[in-house]
């Protein structure tokens, strides 16, 4: 047995397997593609899960497979060998397949105020990333994989999960991966759920019953406001799965592939007319990552959109907007800088007022024809990492005209961030 303190993970190399057949009937039919079934095991009664991988393939297309287990992860054992390097472990499974498991600690706190993920008696609310490290492979080449999730619970139980099917064997079929595995929000218990078809997308909101969640207002409101988004962004997601929980889950809202959390007790919309609901649905739907100190762009697309879609769809009136502009007007007055690691609440705020400006700029540009929809319509799910210089050639492509409103002496913190990527 091997020790990797640092991971605190134990690991046990067990070869009793390494000749053993794997199972004909899980084996594909193609001969490049190799089986890779995820038992979920979540009816122990101390807060931990229960994971194993079980690799099902005629010949060795699976060859290796590396992931960074956290602390939580622990008694991982494999068939084949494990091999640990830093803060990495590689398996190397038998060449017919074999299955690797581990258990998980499933509680996690955000920043010391609340959990981000959490496992009790009665429910469990957490990311598929939370309980299946992220992992790499070597592979022979043009093979994909073939992945499966199962989910055994406690009596009266069931699951919500962004996936279509919920119940028995789930596929996890992701075009762009070949080595896919289950991603996005989770909520397991005695759950209340309700679903609707909103703009093209299956809506399901889903919690723990006697919660508070308040799963009809939640689709009433997307009701509203979906579909002004689809005439921003006309490719939404298929499906988008709401999770929420009460105490003690924190107290905020975080996105994720096709799904999201929002705590509970979350206004759906807010006093200053913003909604953390429609927030993080944008941050799901534009699919964006931001480059190192570009924070503010991503975080700044999703809250002034939360605000255009309540304005747009009539869920707030003219001068309910007006006002909501002006008091984030005023909080940007307090940010010290725009570009930054992390986004504070000031520093979106005053995002959201370059975004309005840039819209107006835009807008008298292009004599009309374009507007901020069009730069966020370019940008939507581009795969590369937003920053200043992408921005700004958007604009350009829109207006055939330099953004005076982009310009980076006019953007807080951004000559510094530009200065420091020249140098790197």
């Amino acid at each position: 047995m091997n020790c990797i303190a640092s991971l605190n993970v134990c690991i046990l190399l067990l070869c009793t397997a390494c000749g053993a057949p794997a199972s004909e009937s899980l084996v594909p039919e193609d001969p490049m593609s190799y089986r890779i079934d995820y038992q979920v095991d979540a009816t122990r009664t101390d807060g931990t899960i229960s994971v194993a991988m079980k690799l099902s393939q005629a010949r060795a297309l699976l060859r290796e497979m590396t992931m960074r287990p956290d602390s939580r992860i622990s008694k991982l054992e494999a068939d084949g060998t494990l091999e640990s390097r830093g803060d990495s472990v590689s398996w190397l499974p038998p060449a017919t397949g074999g299955t690797i498991r581990w258990d998980v600690d499933v509680a996690h706190r955000r920043n010391g105020d609340g959990y981000d993920a959490w496992l009790g008696a009665n429910w469990g609310l957490f990311r598929a990333e939370d309980i299946i490290p992220r992992a790499s492979t070597r592979t022979l080449k043009g093979s994909r994989s073939e992945t499966w999730l199962t989910l055994a619970l406690p009596r009266g139980w069931s699951a919500i999960t962004q996936y279509f099917k919920d119940d028995g064997a789930i596929r996890i079929d992701n075009p762009q991966r070949r080595f896919d595995q289950p991603t996005g929000w989770m909520v397991i218990g005695n759950l209340g759920v309700r679903r609707d078809m909103i703009a093209g997308t299956r809506v399901a909101v889903a919690g723990p019953v006697d919660s508070g969640v308040r799963r009809v207002d939640t689709l009433a409101l997307l009701n509203w406001t979906l579909p002004e988004l689809a005439r921003v962004v006309p490719d939404l997601p298929r499906r988008l799965t709401i999770v929420s929980a009460g105490d003690p889950m924190w107290r905020g809202g975080l996105s994720a592939p096709q799904s999201l959390y929002v705590h509970a007790d979350r206004p759906l919309i807010s006093e200053n007319g913003t909604s953390t609901l429609l927030h993080e649905v944008m941050h799901l739907t534009l699919a964006l990552s931001a480059a190192k100190g570009y924070d503010w762009i991503v975080e700044g697309m999703a809250e002034y959109y939360s605000l255009e879609l309540l304005h747009r769809s009539g869920t707030i009136s003219d001068s309910r907007y007006a006002l909501a502009k002006a008091r984030l007007a005023d909080w940007a007055d307090s940010a010290a800088t725009l570009c930054r690691t992390s986004s504070t609440g000031a520093t979106t705020a005053l995002a959201v007022r370059t975004f309005s400006a840039l819209d107006k700029e835009i807008r008298n540009l292009s004599d009309g024809e374009a507007n901020f929809d069009d730069v966020v319509r370019r940008l939507t799910g581009i795969g590369d990492d937003v920053d200043l210089i992408l921005l700004n050639d958007t604009v350009t492509q829109l207006t055939g005209s330099k953004s005076d409103v982009l310009h980076i002496d006019k953007l807080p913190g951004c000559r510094n961030i530009a200065v420091a990527d020249r140098e790197t």
